[in-house]
């Protein structure tokens, strides 16, 4: 039953039983044979079915929430008599918000150091991809915004506080000035993070309360894009300070804080709220508590 539990995991995130099939490395009547048998066992219907999938019947909601519950217990459990076994091992899947790319190696260097065979993939999300892939099993922590949207069930840790900027080239508008307000910069052509991203709602939110309404003329989900139109003198961007100082720019491009008011929201580690932690996590978690907040602001 766990592997077909795993099977409608999957099933339930994609909503489609052919891209299902193909995550799963199986053959798509194989998968609509393990839900039917999941379907026998339970007693009940699972999904709706037409001449496609359709979603998920009320009681394969509730089965869904279960399944969650059953296969991440088990998954716990494995890594735990693993870890018992040999020691802390194997692969954390990391999701990033995009301003907060930069500081990750202050969490992985550390980490391998103390445990040399774990490794690390991460990824770029938006902040509702990172905790949609937490609730999914597709990662296993994330680092986004504590402070600004609804997270959820999740255990979070702060790492540091996002205060802003505005990043310009010598010689532009405001580039002489110590400090600018949220609503001079009506007068900068900006680009700016895409509006799907927390950072631009953010962004977009201290403009309003400003009384500012700005049009970017340029929108990206990268912030090497940003950067990269910034150093050309055409364009400013608003960026968090950490991000821009990461970058390491010439003395050609400046740093300016932005004031009246000077905003911070919090970012840190999330990951799903469980009783107990695989052993990965739960060494992750305890590092991301060691870290000081003063060294990554």
């Amino acid at each position: 039953m766990l592997d077909k539990l795993e099977l409608f995991i999957v099933l339930a995130r994609e909503g489609h039983f052919g891209r299902a099939a193909v995550e799963c490395g199986i053959s798509q009547p194989s998968l609509s044979a393990a839900i039917r048998q999941l379907e026998d066992q339970l007693g009940v219907v699972l999904v709706v079915r037409g001449t496609r999938y359709q979603g998920l019947t009320p009681e394969g909601q509730r089965v869904l929430e279960w399944a969650k519950r059953i296969v991440g217990d088990a998954r716990t459990m494995r890594e735990e008599m693993r870890a018992a076994k040999s020691g802390l091992s194997g692969h954390i899947r990391l999701a990033a918000i995009p301003t907060a790319l930069a500081m990750i190696p202050r969490l992985t260097e550390p980490f391998q150091a103390k445990h040399p065979d774990v490794t690390f993939s991460v990824v770029s999300r938006t902040s509702l991809q990172v905790l949609s892939q937490l609730d999914n099993f597709e990662i296993d922590a994330g680092i986004t915004y504590l402070d600004n949207e609804p997270l959820g069930r999740v255990t979070s840790v702060p790492l540091y506080a996002e205060r802003y900027t505005l990043v310009t080239a010598e010689g532009t508008l405001y580039s002489d000035r110590d400090t600018v307000t949220w609503h001079e910069m009506e007068n900068v052509r900006l680009c700016l993070l895409t509006p799907d991203m927390q950072n631009r709602r953010i962004i977009n939110q201290h403009l309003e309360q400003a009384g500012v309404t700005v049009e970017p003329t340029l929108e990206s989900n990268s912030m090497v894009v940003l950067l990269s139109h910034v150093s050309t003198g055409q364009w400013a961007s608003i960026m968090p300070r950490n991000v821009a100082h990461s970058f390491g720019f010439a003395k050609e491009i400046r740093m300016i804080p932005i004031v009246e008011p000077e905003a911070s929201h919090l970012v840190g580690l999330v990951a799903t709220h469980r009783e107990p932690f695989t052993p990965l996590v739960s060494a992750l978690l305890h590092q991301a508590r060691n870290l000081s907040a003063d060294d990554l602001d």
